[in-house]
């Protein structure tokens, strides 16, 4: 058995402009596809339900083709990491490219 208990830096008390409030969807969107990337080099395809034997996922679709469930747990990773990232004193601002 573990002890280890989860201790992620407490965000609850930081708010996302509404700059940053955008990024949100651009960040879920890279997760998913860098998450399905290292799925595909390890050899997953795609399945209608997930099998490890097998290693295949249904969520092996374009971020757009995702069920609303899927697309919101990308999105709270993307939130929870720029939330830490200003927590942690960090400022966030977009260039002119």
């Amino acid at each position: 058995m573990s002890n280890y208990t989860p201790s992620p830096i407490d965000t609850s008390n930081v708010e996302l402009t509404d700059d940053l409030k955008q990024l949100v969807e651009e960040l879920a969107r890279n997760v998913h596809d860098i998450w399905a990337i290292g799925r595909i080099n390890e050899g997953w395809t795609w399945g209608p339900i997930r099998n490890d034997e097998l290693k295949q996922h249904p969520c092996l679709i374009p971020y757009a083709d995702l069920p609303e469930s899927e697309k919101e747990y990308d999105r709270n990773t993307a939130v929870e990491t720029l939330k830490m990232i200003l927590k942690l004193g960090w400022k966030i601002e977009k260039t002119e490219s």
